[in-house]
């Protein structure tokens, strides 16, 4: 997977954007699939950047997030 980025679902990520901005407002306008606050923030992310998520959780799906799972 060289050259890929993927996010990793682990609750513990330091966000690196060029515009932060962008983050803020996607994490608004994503639906309330979730209660978990710090999922959306993932899924928000995801769709920001564009990248897949590596994560068990289902609910990304939801989100239209692309999601990698061995």
């Amino acid at each position: 997977m060289h050259g890929m980025r993927h996010l990793l679902d682990a609750h513990s990520l330091i966000w690196a954007l060029d515009d932060p901005s962008k983050l803020g407002k996607q994490a608004i306008a994503v639906p309330l699939h979730h209660r978990d606050p710090f999922d959306r923030l993932l899924a928000a992310q995801c769709l920001v950047e564009s990248m897949p998520i590596v994560s068990a959780d289902s609910v990304f799906d939801r989100y239209g997030v692309s999601r990698v799972w061995g």
